[in-house]
């Protein structure tokens, strides 16, 4: 690895894979995203293995089932992941968009059923994750939208046979149009590709399976339930599935590798007893090497406070962060409750700011901006010493914040790489997001639009860890 030396600890750290970096392209535009997802479904032959928060139900979501569909006619095995809350949000949702597919590839036997927990037919197959802590009570208090904060899982994997598509972005029409995020495809990585499919598998097994006629049950290979049965019992039993997913392939890399580029999974799903993601990010931003340069960005700046201290602490490498602004953050201009997050972040990007007059501005932060555009790209790119270019990057759900590292099944890649082709990729890629960006001052929340009402002040402690 040459240079690369100086993350020789990854190895330890769980599974990595050697590639080539000529076999990696990052998109850029949400329309770039879509088509490539259309286009590689059209192109499978053997699998389609997809994990988001959820499905749309627009006009672009049903084009983009309708390939889904005509690739199940060709044989080819569809597995779905999706969120139980999420995906079952309002009548019209992921489960009735999923469910006349399901229905067309099943195939009853004495097996299946509606309380069998087995889907009829093996060639579609769609899972709904169901968070352990939404139980009780709560299960049934809890409004819609509301019942998601106790966890969900936020993964996004985007895979086609033996290529893997890595983002932040979910399966919905804004993603696809004009909702900035990151985009990675991994081409001809059977390797990579078979962990993901696996770590898709994983998950679904501990999930609640769809049916045809939109009931859901727990498969029978699984030995608790979700939310009726022992919640310990459960996370234990989801974490020994989860287990092998982060064990290492071997403490040191091989002394010769034939690819130029490694990369290695990361997994942060602490309610299920996993926080690979939470160490591996500690451990770079603690301990970078020398002189280093990192780019940081969130669409939601809810930072640990681990990761803040961490951040703020190390004055010996440079922190260039990207946030977005109120105006390009998601929950800008919702109703109810909702509509407030955005002040909420404004709160604690400035409470965060305060703090770097006390680290001799090795910190920088800067708001992303962009009309008729919202900002959800997430994400870390790392330069050794005065190098032009790249050579580590994170790239996948994780948002930095506490719901990420708390709450959530999250799941990222560290990519450490000495091609030059990828290195200049990931160097435009950032250079495109932070272009857009303005200086954040103190100016900044002096403006009447950053004006921070006391009521959410008081909140804000409780709001955060939701957001």
């Amino acid at each position: 690895m040459g240079q690369m030396d100086d993350f020789r600890w990854l190895w330890k750290s769980g599974p990595g894979f050697n590639i080539s970096g000529d076999n990696v392209t990052v998109l850029h535009e949400p329309s770039e995203f879509y088509q490539h997802l259309k286009d590689l479904t059209d192109a499978a032959n053997k699998r389609i293995v997809l994990a988001s928060l959820y499905l749309g139900d627009g006009e672009l979501e049903k084009n983009l089932v309708s390939h889904i569909h005509a690739a199940a006619r060709r044989d080819v095995e569809v597995r779905i992941l999706l969120d139980y809350t999420r995906g079952s949000r309002g009548e019209s949702n992921s489960r009735t968009m999923l469910t006349p597919m399901l229905r067309e590839f099943s195939r009853p036997s004495p097996a299946s059923g509606p309380d069998s927990g087995e889907p009829p037919g093996n060639q579609v197959q769609v899972a709904l994750y169901h968070s352990p802590k939404l139980r009780g009570l709560l299960r049934w208090l809890l409004p819609q939208r509301w019942n998601e904060t106790l966890g969900l899982t936020h993964l996004k994997v985007y895979l086609f046979d033996d290529t893997l598509v890595l983002s932040g972005a979910n399966l919905s029409d804004q993603y696809f149009r004009n909702r900035q995020d990151r985009y990675v495809v991994f081409r001809d990585c059977s390797q990579l590709a078979d962990y993901f499919a696996g770590l898709v598998a994983a998950v679904s097994s501990f999930s609640l399976q769809l049916h045809p006629d939109d009931s859901v049950a727990l498969g029978r290979d699984f030995p608790v339930h979700p939310y009726k049965g022992n919640s310990t019992e459960f996370v234990a039993a989801a974490n020994e599935r989860l287990a092998p997913l982060v064990r290492p392939n071997g403490l040191e890399p091989p002394q010769k590798s034939p690819g130029d580029t490694w990369v290695f999974p990361l997994l942060q799903m602490m309610p299920l007893g996993i926080r690979q993601d939470q160490d591996v990010t500690e451990r770079i931003l603690a301990r970078p090497p020398p002189d280093c340069t990192m780019r940081l960005a969130t669409g939601y700046f809810n930072l640990t406070q681990r990761y803040a201290d961490l951040i703020l602490g190390n004055p010996a490498s440079k922190f260039d962060l990207l946030v977005a602004s109120p105006k390009v953050n998601g929950f800008y201009g919702a109703e109810g409750l909702s509509g407030v997050i955005p002040t909420v972040y404004t709160l604690l990007l400035r409470q965060f700011f305060s703090r770097i007059g006390k680290s001799e501005s090795h910190v920088t932060v800067g708001e992303y901006e962009r009309a008729n555009w919202t900002f959800h790209a997430k994400g870390l790119w790392l330069w050794r010493g005065s190098q032009p270019w790249p050579c580590v990057s994170l790239v996948g759900s994780p948002n930095f914040g506490f719901r990420s590292v708390h709450q959530d099944l999250e799941a990222q890649v560290a990519i450490v790489t000495s091609n030059k082709n990828l290195q200049k990729q990931l160097h435009h890629e950032q250079q495109r997001l932070y272009d857009l960006s303005t200086p954040v001052t103190w100016a900044t929340f002096q403006a009447p639009s950053r004006h921070v009402p006391l009521w959410v002040r008081l909140v804000t402690p409780w709001l955060r860890s939701l957001f």
